[in-house]
């Protein structure tokens, strides 16, 4: 029971659980479903979990300097707790620098790391008096006076600074200045917003509002997306808010319903999710179309689909139907007993519209996923440009003639983005971009090009890519 209600010895649990493959959301929710924990140290959790995480290159930067040893050279629990005391010093005014570093001490003792708590304690307490001249200033000020020591060369420096690894830094500075990717950087470490996407098929925006306020809740419209509400401040337990259970609302990013909005479905259509799951974008289409028509949510991954009947069964949606197929090839049957989707898919020319949010490398979401940036790599990156070029060309025979087929991803690179719109364009002269012209809602993220994008820094959303293709 005690170590159900000690918040570090609960994050380290999590932080060991990421060590060992498991993704940090998953490894966050398994660790407080199974505590006791008040509100105020589920937060202190999240916060230390995700925040040490995001920041770890910084971390082990500083770990490195004031130990004199590489972080990774130190068993790896040390390494755990060594970024635990530091992010707590150097990223949280709230809690005092004496309970940060006596707390990672006594962790490091209950982890079997005795022998260990006085390197701990000397460490950490030597970066404290460092930085005890800025004890009362802010933490932007206190960090322009930082002893992290910084290289001169401009990828290592943004990379240690701002914790990313080189490849991301030199991928963003192809594309924009210094003053621009420093802006992208700090965008990314912030907590991310929660946006809400009211169902208008079982209840209005307005009725959504007055149940917000009736818990005292802040939010605010966004963009002018109609469905969009966002929460300005941290709601606890999401299903215990007001609507949730009644399946009033669903949690989808402002940037994703931007593309059920591209899509523009119409009541009757028949219509394909090809990359489904979890099903965010799936009901979303089903709403826009007045639930009447038929949306087939397609993944690879049968227990995803799970995820999909889920959503859409909360959401009180009836025109879903869901099929275990891989659409990167041309016979991506996953599940042959369910007959009716076997013989509608062998067909070709069967859907009005097509979704294609696309599997990609989520640079645009680097926030929401605290270990993302530590989980692709460079080289993967060609792989699901290939990958996503497959998913075009197969699905792209499913549209009839006038078809509309949208791409989107979660990410900001051009090489899964305009490259794969480009490639697919280059082989198949009879589909062309169709543009959102003189649309205003699609007006602040319209390219010369025809396609959109969302840029984080500029928008305020996360960042998305959106192609709207057509069939002549």
């Amino acid at each position: 029971m005690a170590a159900q209600q000690n918040p570090r010895q609960l994050t380290l649990q999590a932080l060991q659980r990421v060590q060992r493959g498991t993704f940090a959301d998953v490894a966050l929710d398994q660790i407080l479903r199974s505590s006791k924990l008040e509100q105020r140290d589920r937060r202190l959790v999240t916060e230390l979990v995700y925040g040490s995480i995001r920041q770890q290159r910084t971390l082990d930067a500083l770990i490195a300097q004031f130990s004199r040893k590489p972080n990774a050279q130190y068993p790896v629990n040390l390494q755990l707790i060594l970024r635990l005391g530091f992010y707590q010093l150097r990223y949280l005014n709230h809690i005092p620098p004496s309970a940060a570093v006596n707390t990672t001490v006594e962790l490091a003792k209950a982890n079997g790391l005795s022998g260990f708590k006085g390197f701990v304690n000397g460490v950490l307490r030597q970066y404290v008096r460092l930085r005890a001249t800025n004890s009362r200033t802010t933490i932007a000020e206190s960090m322009l006076a930082d002893p992290l020591r910084l290289p001169d060369d401009e990828v290592e420096r943004l990379g240690i600074l701002h914790s990313y690894p080189n490849w991301i830094i030199e991928a963003w500075l192809a594309m924009w200045d210094v003053e621009a990717v420093t802006q992208l950087c700090h965008w990314f470490n912030q907590p991310p917003s929660i946006d809400l996407r009211v169902n208008s098929e079982q209840v209005s925006v307005q009725a959504v509002e007055a149940a917000l306020q009736t818990v005292s809740l802040a939010y605010t419209k966004v963009n002018g997306l109609p469905q969009a509400l966002r929460l300005l401040e941290r709601p606890g337990q999401i299903q215990s808010l007001p609507g949730f259970q009644e399946g009033w609302w669903s949690i989808q990013d402002t940037s994703a319903q931007l593309v059920g909005y591209l899509l523009d479905p119409q009541p009757g259509e028949s219509i394909i999710d090809a990359c489904a799951a979890p099903g965010g974008k799936t009901t979303h289409i089903a709403e826009l179309m007045g639930d009447k028509g038929t949306v087939w949510a397609c993944d690879r991954n049968p227990s995803r689909l799970r995820k999909v009947t889920e959503n859409s069964g909360r959401l009180r949606l009836k025109s879903i139907k869901t099929h275990a197929r891989d659409c990167s090839v041309r016979d991506g049957n996953m599940d042959d007993t369910n007959q009716t989707a076997t013989a509608f898919f062998a067909e070709e020319e069967i859907a009005d519209r097509v979704l294609v949010d696309a599997p990609c490398s989520g640079l645009g979401t680097l926030h929401r996923h605290a270990d993302a940036r530590w989980r692709q790599t460079a080289a993967g990156i060609g792989k699901l440009a290939d990958l996503q070029v497959q998913l075009l060309t197969q699905t792209a025979r499913w549209l009839k003639p006038g078809g509309t087929l949208v791409y989107s991803t979660c990410t900001l690179l051009a090489e899964e983005n305009e490259a794969v719109v480009t490639r697919f364009l280059d082989h198949h002269p009879q589909w062309s971009l169709s543009p959102p012209i003189a649309q205003p809602l699609f007006e602040p993220y319209l390219q010369p090009e025809g396609w959109l994008t969302v840029w984080p820094h500029h928008h305020d959303m996360d960042g998305f890519f959106m192609a709207r293709l057509r069939r002549d």
